[in-house]
């Protein structure tokens, strides 16, 4: 049998990866008619994050209703997103590339949807290795959907960290400092520069993610990283959020209510929060959470409203454009979320349709150059309550691919000088 024709059976039975060498896998964000994607592992937080052999799963709405088929493939990757040079018979036990059979309609809601589930490892399919991960959503077509990183980790090592503020006047106020060691005993690391890699996530979104930073000197078994700018993250503030769970029912956030093709709820307008004094509400970090006091199955009870959000102009936009952003369209950058300026209101408007629920969510601006402007709205403050997420990554010499043989969390609610 010719090379390649034996190549390509292989490559539509799914056993080997097109080649994509040096292809940072990004995630794609669905088209419109996908919402409400929730991507979890054993915690509530939506960015899954499983020891070997525990269980995750993702879930989603089609609203096009029509009980389409779809199906999912995993991609291993290495530190840097892209894929490893592992077979897909080396890090699955199984085979993907199957069918998501888990699936059902709504229930008497006024927008109709189809609600998907997919539960990994399952009959068909487990993970034999750690390391980054990518799943992609196909449809019946074999055109990709939508993806989603996850990470799969062996605890073999022991994190331990804290949040300090900078050290560097400039930035005081206005910046948090991860320090960490990593207590390597019991795990033989020889050549730690070289072997061992660490990725420092904030809020658990991968944009905001260091990268490259190497141990600044090893105690024994402890590498020590305990730098000042090279670990270093903006503050932030505390998300805005706003609770539909009661469709008929305004909240503290939500100005008023009307009935229409669908409920539409109308916040109130945000302010600007950059030059106003730092205030603690307590926020999911960005996340949602999808309930309905309107029936008890969320998963296709839960109606879907429009939401319209509202936010002054103010001569610091220009002419930049707006985006409402959260875990509910993966911090993405889109037409659907971008705001439009109303010369009768002197504000910028945006409404999305969404799914019942208490969701967390802030404004940011993309300027005319392409660069973002995370925080111009909501300010940085160095007492912001952050979340920071520690991969530790291993590679020994003549290893095909980056494993995960820990990871740390740490809080800056503790934040110190």
């Amino acid at each position: 049998m010719p090379l390649i024709r034996f190549a390509y059976i292989l490559f539509l039975m799914g056993l080997v990866i097109p080649s994509v060498s040096g292809q940072v896998l990004e995630e794609v964000n669905p088209p419109e008619n996908i919402k409400s994607v929730i991507f979890k592992g054993p915690t509530e937080d939506q960015f899954p994050v499983i020891q070997l052999g525990e269980s995750m799963t993702l879930e989603f709405d089609d609203l096009l209703a029509n009980e389409q088929d779809y199906y999912y493939k995993i991609i291993h990757c290495d530190y840097d997103w892209t894929p490893s040079q592992l077979l897909k018979s080396q890090y699955l036990s199984g085979a993907d590339n199957q069918r998501i059979i888990d699936y059902e309609n709504s229930y008497t809601t006024l927008q109709p949807y189809s609600n998907y589930r997919l539960s990994i490892p399952n009959e068909n399919v487990r993970l034999t290795v750690s390391g980054n991960f990518v799943l992609e959503i196909y449809n019946s077509y074999g055109d990709l959907q939508f993806s989603r990183r996850f990470v799969v980790y062996q605890n073999a090592v022991s994190v331990a960290g804290t949040v300090k503020r900078s050290r560097d006047f400039n930035f005081i106020n206005t910046k948090q400092v991860v320090q960490f060691n990593i207590n390597t005993a019991g795990f033989n690391v020889v050549n730690p520069k070289k072997e061992v890699k660490v990725a420092i996530i904030q809020n658990h979104q991968w944009p905001t993610a260091l990268y490259n930073i190497k141990p600044q000197f090893t105690i024994g078994t402890e590498l020590v990283y305990k730098y000042n700018e090279e670990t270093s993250f903006f503050g932030g503030n505390e998300y805005l959020n706003f609770d539909t769970k009661d469709l008929r029912s305004p909240t503290f956030a939500i100005s008023r209510i009307e009935m229409r093709d669908v409920y539409h709820h109308y916040l109130f307008t945000n302010e600007y929060r950059f030059d106003q004094e730092y205030t603690y509400f307590p926020d999911i970090n960005g996340d949602f959470v999808v309930r309905t006091l309107q029936g008890e199955d969320v998963s296709r009870e839960a109606e879907y409203s429009k939401v319209h959000f509202s936010l002054p102009y103010t001569d610091l936009i220009g002419l930049d454009d707006v985006y409402v952003i959260g875990k509910f369209n993966n911090y993405a950058l889109t037409d659907e979320n971008k705001m439009v300026f109303n010369e009768e209101t002197g504000k910028f408007e945006s409404t999305l349709l969404m799914k019942q629920g208490f969701y967390n969510y802030k404004y940011v601006i993309q300027r005319e150059d392409g660069s973002i402007e995370p925080n111009l709205v909501s300010g940085n403050f160095h007492f912001t309550e952050n979340n920071y997420l520690i991969l530790v990554y291993y590679r020994d010499f003549g290893d095909m691919y980056d494993s995960i043989i820990g990871i740390g969390s740490v809080n800056s609610q503790n934040i110190s000088n």
